[in-house]
């Protein structure tokens, strides 16, 4: 049952589907009828098809019929198609076919007749595979009489406003209709614009007001009106008319039916001219052109309005200030206002009147030269309304007048000048900057100074000047880049020391101060506002600031005044020096020493024993042989000579002696500016050599040691030549290791034994131990106690030799530096695994026991269970018949 009322439910779908496909065919429309036209109007009757198959460009034939048979009109692919009758209105062109698409077009009959009343009838000849559809349509023409008439004024031409900007006018215009059929009336009123009619305002024939483009303002306003009178009149109101209201007026009427498809159309439009429109501009001028006036004089300019009105008319003045001609009127200064009561606001120095009905005169008494700008004038007409009040009719603003305040400059000369000039660096340099001839500089009139620097080039290129320093009106001082820092740390002072001078000084003037020094002197006018304005300028011819520079010479003699000593003697030398081309010089000396290069102590062979600098303070440099802290003196004999003492010499003291003299000369701020060094001839310290020769080795019966063992190594001293006593030799005993096998590292100091007897060993990081002692008076015994593997390397000893002199005095002889022998320290495996191993078997052991009683007492007490057995009762078991 489900099943079949889903089919009797498809069944008309299925049947109103298949009539659609059935009916779907060719469709030509024409407008649905009858069509209201008027006599002697253009008729334009469109015809379209659609759903066809074939091109896509379709052809029409047009046929008319007023009862009977259809006569044909005009095809549009057949020229032969047109009948007898119509051949000639086709020919003249008064019927036509106009093509819109390619499958649309219009019958275009012009001035129809009453004859043309009837059925007109479009066809369209098949282009499809089958025959579907329509191929023709037809609509009713009814052609009525003409019964609109539209006309203006009584007069037949029309007539001519000539207006004020301002004034209001109104226009007339009659229509009516004695139409037979219901038709609606458009009136639109329009203004000719050069060669076009625009719209000014309309009243539709649905009864709506529309204005047209740019008048909708003017519209919501109320200033533009249509009103309907008595008579079938039509009245078009204009106020506050202006320039852009000027030209000829009409009024277009159209007349509009209902058609059968409740569409509104249009059948005929008339129109008429109204009048011709003048408006007369109201000007507003300034009566003179640029003004050019003296400072302290008055500014006079008047406002003229030109307007040809002779009624009763009010004026409002509003005079305006901009420092720019394109300033609108809210950037620009309100100066002075009339209103059109002739009340003028209140000012001090600016005054307005009205001199004339149309003039208005604006008085600016002592100007200066703030005073310059841009003057303007806006004015605004007023009338009178019947109520009493006033309206404002037009506004206009006058072009900028421009005026020109020329300041009364005061009249003065600059004279710059050196009263300080240097010859040296570091010397001050002052310059004077006078005004003179000082004429209308009186209370209003505010000199400031401005100084700048310009180098001085050797070539023609032009170097642009830096400021220095300038002085506002304010007396604040603004600061150069150039300049800031030395002012600040008072290397440069600006000063004022009279009411005409101006003063510029450098405490101490550098090399790079050289060069081309000017002033500028400002001249500051006061306004009326306080404020402070620069009126003139003048600049001082440049002062050259330059000295001849030479290069700085220093010359350092040394002179050794005792030429022979022995060890053990005093050695004495002085060191004279010269200098030129420097200013007031200081000298500091440095005594140096370069030691043979078999001389251990310092390997760069130069060494700084002692110094004086350039205020007489002596200072010891390298010296570090601490028994003879004053074995040296330096000491200043004269303010260019200086002498070196150097007590009890030992034959470790020989080498080159100099003197390096460094020339100091006075700096900005107090402080000593290094001029040139110099350094003088070398003056040497030779002992001839007569006593034994030392040699040094080193040695060892095991070099190879285990990790743990004793390292011993021996520093043995042998002598060559001369014999001496033990008790007339003493050595100073350093041991030292490289760690390393190619002698690639900084040796590392171990211990040492001095002369005295006195043992110092080094810091050691390790777990090992050394000892030093002496064996006899020529070896020494150096052990390592419990050796470790940072224990190995290259191992050696320094050896000092001190020989005692016949006189008594100990000599230190040059330093010896044995050959070193490589010491290896290895690792003892059983000895490193012994202890290890016997601790391992025996917790071992330990913990097999542990586990063997743990699981023996757990058996033995802890998993022993009691079991109870329980009783059970022997009873027979019952027959289940018995149950």
């Amino acid at each position: 049952m489900g099943h079949r009322g889903l089919k009797a439910s498809c069944l008309p779908l299925f049947v109103l589907l298949l009539l659609l496909a059935v009916c779907r065919g060719r469709v030509v429309r024409v407008p649905k009828g009858p069509l209201i036209r008027v006599v002697g109007t253009e008729v334009e009757i469109p015809c379209s098809v659609s759903d066809y198959d074939g091109p896509s460009e379709q052809n029409f034939d047009w046929e008319f019929s007023q009862e009977t048979d259809f006569v044909r009109i005009v095809s549009t692919w057949d020229s032969t198609f047109t009948s007898e009758e119509y051949q000639k209105r086709v020919g003249y062109g008064d019927i036509k076919l106009r093509r819109s698409s390619n499958d649309a077009v219009e019958l275009v009959i012009r001035n129809i007749q009453p004859t043309d009343q009837g059925r007109y009838k479009c066809s369209t000849p098949s282009t499809d595979a089958t025959v579907q559809g329509n191929y023709d349509a037809e609509v009713q023409v009814k052609v009525i009489s003409d019964g609109l008439s539209v006309s203006g004024s009584k007069a037949r031409s029309s007539m001519s406003l000539r207006l004020s900007e301002g004034d209001s006018f109104k226009l007339r215009c009659s229509a009516i209709t004695t139409s037979p059929e219901h038709t609606h009336l458009h009136v639109t009123w329009q203004r000719k614009n050069e060669l076009t009619w625009c719209d000014v305002l309309s009243l539709t024939h649905e009864g709506k007001f529309q204005p047209g483009p740019g008048y909708e303002e003017r519209y919501r306003n109320g200033d533009i009106r249509l009103d309907t009178g008595t008579n079938d009149t039509y009245w078009l109101s204009v106020s506050q008319a202006s320039s852009v209201d000027e030209g000829a007026y009409r009024c277009l009427v159209s007349e509009w039916v209902r058609g059968a498809d409740s569409s509104w159309q249009k059948i005929q439009e008339k129109s008429v001219e109204i009048a011709s429109v003048s408006i007369q501009r109201t000007g507003v001028v300034i009566s003179t052109s640029n003004v050019s006036v003296t400072e302290r004089d008055s500014l006079d300019l008047t406002c003229n309005i030109t307007t040809d009105r002779s009624g009763i008319f009010q004026a409002e003045v509003m005079w305006y200030f901009s420092a720019s001609p394109d300033a609108t009127l809210s950037d620009a200064q309100v100066l002075l206002s009339m209103d059109h009561d002739s009340v003028v606001s209140d000012s001090t120095l600016i005054s307005l009147s009205h001199v004339d009905r149309n003039s208005y005169r604006l008085l600016v008494r002592d100007v200066d030269v703030g005073d310059s700008g841009y003057y303007f004038c806006q004015a605004a007409v007023w009338v009178p309304l019947h109520n009493g009040s006033w309206h404002k009719v037009v506004e206009r603003t006058s072009a900028p007048v421009s005026v020109v305040v020329t300041a009364l400059e005061p009249d003065y000369e600059v004279f710059l000048n050196a009263s300080k000039t240097p010859k040296f660096s570091d010397d001050p340099t002052e310059l004077n900057c006078r005004i003179t001839n000082a004429h209308n500089t009186e209370a209003s009139i505010r000199l400031t100074v401005s100084w700048y620097y310009r180098q001085r080039l050797r070539s023609d290129d032009v170097v642009t000047a830096e400021l220095l320093a300038t002085m506002d009106a304010d007396w604040t001082l603004q600061l150069g880049d150039r300049s800031r820092e030395r002012t600040q740390n008072g290397e440069i002072i600006f000063s004022k020391k009279a009411v005409d001078t101006f003063s510029f000084r450098i405490q101490w003037t550098s090399e790079s101060d050289r060069g081309d020094y000017f002033c500028v002197i400002s001249a500051w006018s006061r306004h009326r506002n306080n404020s402070w304005v620069k009126s003139k300028d003048v600049t001082s011819a440049s002062v050259s600031i330059f000295w001849a520079t030479q290069d700085y010479t220093l010359t350092v003699e040394a002179v050794k005044l005792k030429p022979f000593f022995v060890a053990g003697h005093t050695f004495e030398m002085t060191c004279k020096v010269s200098s030129k081309n420097i200013k007031t010089p200081r000298y500091s000396v440095l005594i140096t020493a370069e030691k043979p290069l078999a001389d251990q102590s310092n390997p760069n062979g130069t060494t700084r024993i002692i110094s004086l600098n350039q205020d007489s303070v002596v200072r010891l440099e390298d010296w570090t042989d601490q028994t003879r802290v004053d074995g040296v003196v330096l000491e200043k004999v004269q303010e260019n000579e200086f002498r070196y003492r150097m007590y009890q010499t030992q034959i470790s003291d020989a080498g080159l002696y100099r003197c390096v003299v460094t020339a100091w000369s006075p700096g900005g701020g107090g402080m000593w500016r290094e001029a040139v060094n110099g350094l003088s001839n070398p003056i040497q310290i030779d002992f001839q050599m007569s006593g034994p020769v030392f040699n040094v080795s080193v040695h060892s019966d095991n070099p190879t040691v285990y990790q743990g063992e004793v390292a011993d190594l021996w520093c043995i001293v042998t002598t060559e030549g001369m014999a001496l006593e033990p008790d007339d030799m003493s050595f100073d005993v350093s041991w030292f290791a490289v760690r390393s096998f190619a002698l690639d590292r900084e040796p590392v100091l171990l211990a040492s034994l001095d002369r005295r007897g006195i043992v110092t060993q080094s810091r050691r990081n390790g777990s090992s131990d050394l000892s030093l002692e002496r064996i006899s008076p020529l070896e020494f015994h150096l052990r390592v106690h419990g050796s470790e593997d940072h224990d190995f390397g290259n191992h050696y000893c320094v050896v000092t030799p001190w020989v005692r002199s016949a006189t008594g005095v100990w000599q230190r002889e040059p330093d010896i530096k044995a050959k070193p022998i490589f010491l290896s320290v290895k690792m003892d495996v059983l000895n490193a695994f012994k202890y290890p191993l016997l601790i391992g078997i025996g917790l071992a052991t330990v913990t097999g026991l542990l586990s063997c009683l743990i699981g023996y007492c757990s058996s033995r007490w802890c998993c022993k269970k009691e079991v109870q057995e329980t009783r059970r009762e022997r009873r027979r078991l019952m027959s289940m018949e018995m149950d």
